[in-house]
């Protein structure tokens, strides 16, 4: 398995709650094809509890992919919506999942915050 992918699984599993999904509950499988088969990673979200493992099981949303693909995903070249818009990605099950994979998924090589693009201002 590729670095990318699996940082990007490990430590999305290491982030133990996400503030963004704190009403979230379901469980996305990614299948990531390979010349050797296919790798399988199941994220399971309990109101914004992440857990990560490498279960083949049924899930509300299975996303699939080459895995070349994936690592740029995980690296943050690739939004998760438009990569499913140009079928980059596959998904089957509830659309609802692949709307939220953009707020798992890193941010763009070298993105900042719009805040931190703003002038800082004094108390009016």
């Amino acid at each position: 398995m590729s670095d990318a992918t699996t940082t990007f699984f490990e430590d999305l599993g290491r982030t133990g709650h996400q503030r963004l999904l704190p009403r979230t509950s379901g469980t996305i499988r990614f299948d990531l094809a390979h010349e050797g088969g296919t790798d399988h990673w199941l994220v399971t979200i309990e109101n914004g509890d992440i857990r990560v493992s490498r279960e083949r099981a049924e899930a509300d949303a299975i996303i699939g992919t080459d895995r070349a693909f994936f690592e740029r995903l995980a690296r943050g070249e690739a939004k998760p919506l438009s990569a499913w818009l140009r079928n980059d990605i596959t998904s089957e099950g509830q659309f609802r999942y692949v709307v939220l994979l953009e707020r798992l998924f890193p941010p763009p090589p070298g993105a900042r915050h719009p805040r931190s693009l703003a002038p800082q201002r004094g108390p009016a």
